[in-house]
């Protein structure tokens, strides 16, 4: 389906106004997926995800995870100096600011007289896989696609690099889909190990694939990216989220 020209908000949070780009399609009323991006923000490639999960017939919307300390609409580039930056704050913003980032634009999707859907989504990509999985910790999340999340094996997002994530998680009600890359150095083997052992004892629902792919293989700019995987993670992803919110 076609979509309406993308717009944002500016939505209030305990620490700050925060802004959120939001993907619609044309017409109707469609179940919200909050889409968590790389440490870059709203890059070229998390866009055009963004934009082709709206084509599925979802509200996708964007929130820039650094609002704190970067000026509304800010992009780090993909080079050096960007991904310096973008690994400085994701360990400089205390854990109770991206949580109550994520309560305050799961309150704003659900409060809405009209939202009748079975929950809200979550999806998010390396530093967004992780947040769209602590975001789950919300029983208003009904599914959550988290891709090569980081950090959760060693739990040390954010300020003091000392999360709970991975210990919280047997809260998580929601069905959560995890997709890796076997050649991914930042979630290495033993990572993903505790991560799958973790999950499993505490009997949560997830499905699990691990492509042989590199870290960060769909984004669609520079040499890792991977197509196929990409198509098949994609479609997992669609699916889910067809399933449990609609």
């Amino acid at each position: 389906m076609t979509l309406q020209e993308p717009s944002f908000i500016d939505l209030s949070t305990p620490t700050g106004p925060m802004r959120v780009h939001r993907f619609l399609p044309q017409e109707g009323m469609w179940p919200a997926v909050i889409f968590y991006s790389e440490i870059y923000q709203m890059t070229g490639p998390i866009q055009r995800l963004a934009a082709r999960l709206a084509c599925q017939g979802f509200e996708v919307l964007v929130l820039e995870v650094y609002h704190e300390y970067e000026a509304p609409g800010t992009v780090l580039a993909y080079d050096k100096e960007g991904t310096d930056r973008g690994n400085f704050l994701k360990f400089e913003k205390p854990v109770a600011a991206f949580d109550s980032d994520a309560k305050a634009l799961i309150d704003s999707v659900t409060a809405r007289p009209g939202y009748r859907w079975k929950g809200v989504g979550t999806i998010g990509f390396c530093l967004g896989g992780h947040l769209a999985f602590r975001a789950a910790l919300d029983t208003r999340v009904a599914a959550s696609a988290c891709w090569y999340p980081t950090d959760i094996h060693s739990a040390s997002l954010g300020k003091g690099k000392s999360d709970d994530t991975l210990a919280r998680s047997g809260e998580i009600s929601a069905e959560l889909l995890l997709i890796w890359g076997r050649q991914d150095p930042h979630v290495p083997t033993e990572g993903r190990r505790k991560i799958y052992d973790h999950l499993t004892e505490t009997g949560r629902n997830f499905t699990w694939h691990e492509f042989n792919a590199a870290h960060a293989f769909a984004r669609d700019e520079g040499l890792r990216y991977d197509e196929a995987a990409t198509r098949l993670g994609w479609e997992m992803t669609v699916e889910l989220f067809k399933r449990k919110l609609i």
